[in-house]
């Protein structure tokens, strides 16, 4: 693999994530066919994203919020297309490729403006998925907001600091509490849990506790659920990143 390709892999995935939403990716898609680096126009992509954006459409998922950096434009999506622009121009795909750990990858990124810890380490993991990324799941953790208020909700205030622990101590332990608790669970097609799906879990715990037990404060305190579910009965086909070695 060399350097361009790389920086392929690296300017998709986080064009992708930065808006987190399939629909503005398949709008960028339909418009300008494959999305790369090597053909980026600034002008181009703007012109596309102004359009929907004029028209009503959202952009971004409400999943969590990505705040914009200042880099001198008057709009959101504007803004983080120069950040992207910026990453890719300074040396950060390959000073993540570099890296000789997770932990030093999710510092490069979170160098840059606007993307906090929570952030830096969601785009860190979603660049490990891809095959030139070489670390384990298992390597490093940053509690999110949500996962930190699930914490505090499971384990109350003694957890306070030491969340990072906690998660890791809950997966490492899996199996042990699965057979104690008499759960059968034989993990993603044999793949355990790993500490970003503990992460993630701990989030999800957080929301259902906000409606199941909203006496019960996390951290931040917040007490409502943004958004509701709604049933989706498009087909979904599940596919998981080759290195795993699940898609067969």
């Amino acid at each position: 693999m060399n350097a361009q390709e790389w920086d392929e892999v690296f300017f998709r995935i986080l064009l992708f994530k930065i808006f987190n939403k399939e629909s503005t990716w398949q709008l960028l898609t339909h418009e300008l066919g494959e999305v790369r680096w090597d053909s980026y126009d600034y002008r181009a992509y703007d012109q596309i994203l102004s359009a929907a954006f004029t028209k009503g459409g959202r952009l971004y998922s409400a999943a969590y919020i990505v705040p914009p950096p200042q880099l001198g434009e008057g709009r959101k999506h504007r803004n983080h297309l120069r950040l992207l622009e910026m990453m890719t121009t300074t040396g950060a795909p390959g000073r993540v490729l570099e890296a000789a750990t997770m932990r030093e990858a999710y510092e490069v990124l979170l160098g840059y403006p606007a993307i906090g810890p929570f952030l830096a380490y969601q785009f860190t993991v979603d660049l490990n998925y891809a095959s030139q990324m070489p670390f384990s799941e298992m390597d490093f953790v940053m509690p999110g907001p949500g996962a930190r208020d699930g914490i505090r909700k499971c384990f109350g205030r003694s957890a306070d600091g030491i969340e990072a622990d906690v998660i890791r101590y809950m997966a490492d332990s899996q199996q042990e509490h699965f057979a104690r608790l008499d759960l059968p669970f034989h993990g993603l097609k044999g793949r355990p849990l790993q500490l970003i799906d503990y992460q993630n879990l701990l989030s999800e715990v957080d929301k259902y506790a906000r409606v199941a037990h909203p006496e019960i404060a996390g951290i931040s305190g917040r007490s409502r659920v943004k958004q509701s579910y709604r049933l989706d009965a498009g087909p979904l086909r599940a596919w998981f990143p080759p290195k795993w070695g699940l898609n067969d």
